[in-house]
């Protein structure tokens, strides 16, 4: 067995166990999550993700011998990894904000919330899959496809810095919540927990359906940032998938733990948008920068970029809102 299939499996006996115990011992049907639960989760999977890396480093050494070349260090899948999964990782929290205002708009009770973005987020891992494997055949066969990538990365960096925070995404106006309407017979209703129930004879599709299928669409669209962006730090397979796959299934948790500070953190989009426009800057001149930087020096420099970026972010977030508290409660006052 190549030292490359037993990182794959590994980590399907990791990811087998974990939602094993994620689904019998943490998530119970029809109860709430609380705040201490959902930090036990996140550490969860934060803790496996990290301990997936340390395993890659024990097994640097060989990964890098069976790379053909392509791989230069011991250390450089090992931190590919890592940078992917914080690029996934900090990507996720505006995933969060989005699926907060599609549970909002549809109204679903705090109960669902669990199954449903568990669901959810299950669909959005076999769609991922699904968008990795047709992604990096495509890039293999034409490998002009990353300087497309890099610019629309660019471009969406870009456009994320400079958005309008008065636009907000409205779930009842989707093209997909149109097309559901128009093809399906939908209630406005949860069916009491369930997803398709019978009206009259014939099956009708509850909020709690569409909800899951929305989770679903959306993170997908949200790939189509992410996974270009991974590409951007890693070209190997193993890799994308890995720091996909755990990112996503982080996400359940960290709704949980995050639904209630996430709007605190206003300039993490800035944060975000400025890795996505470095790594898709990178990625166009990615000919060059390799002529006079050694891959695992550019692998270094993106792992420090996505750190200072994102955390910065998040800190001068919630500096700014702890700098605004007075002026508004004044403000009120006043008024």
């Amino acid at each position: 067995m190549s030292t490359h299939s037993l990182v794959y499996l590994v980590f399907g006996i990791v990811l087998t166990i974990a939602l094993s115990f994620d689904l019998g011992l943490l998530s119970k049907k029809n109860k709430t999550i609380s705040i201490k639960q959902a930090l036990l989760q996140t550490f969860l999977w934060v803790g496996l993700a990290l301990a997936f890396f340390v395993f890659l480093w024990a097994e640097g050494g060989l990964l890098a011998e069976e790379s053909s070349g392509k791989v230069t260090n011991s250390s450089q899948l090992p931190l590919e990894f890592l940078s992917a999964y914080l690029m996934e990782w900090s990507l996720s929290i505006d995933n969060i904000f989005v699926f907060i205002l599609i549970f909002n708009s549809f109204k679903v009770k705090e109960k669902h919330y669990s199954r449903v973005l568990l669901v959810g987020i299950l669909m959005a891992i076999v769609f991922r899959v699904i968008f990795i494997t047709v992604g990096v055949a495509l890039v293999a066969k034409f490998a002009w496809l990353l300087y497309i990538f890099g610019a629309f990365l660019v471009y969406t960096g870009y456009t994320m810095f400079t958005a309008n925070e008065d636009e907000q995404f409205d779930p009842h106006d989707s093209k997909i919540y149109h097309f559901l309407k128009r093809f399906l017979p939908l209630v406005n209703h949860d069916g009491d927990g369930k997803y398709v129930i019978r009206e009259n004879g014939r099956p009708a599709y509850t909020t709690l359906f569409v909800v899951v299928i929305l989770l679903a669409a959306i993170d997908l669209v949200f790939a189509l940032d992410s996974i270009p962006a991974v590409m951007g730090i890693s070209k190997d397979p193993m890799i994308i998938y890995t720091s996909n796959i755990f990112a996503v299934l982080g996400l359940r948790s960290l709704f949980f733990l995050l639904r209630g500070a996430v709007t605190k953190f206003d300039y993490l989009q800035q944060g975000i948008a400025i890795v996505l426009v470095f790594i898709g800057v990178k990625m166009l001149g990615e000919h060059y920068v390799n002529e006079w930087m050694s891959k695992p020096t550019q692998v270094f420099i993106s792992l420090g970029v996505i750190l200072v970026c994102i955390s910065g972010s998040i800190f001068y977030s919630i500096f700014m809102n702890k700098k605004g508290t007075p002026a508004d409660v004044q403000d009120e006052t006043v008024n």
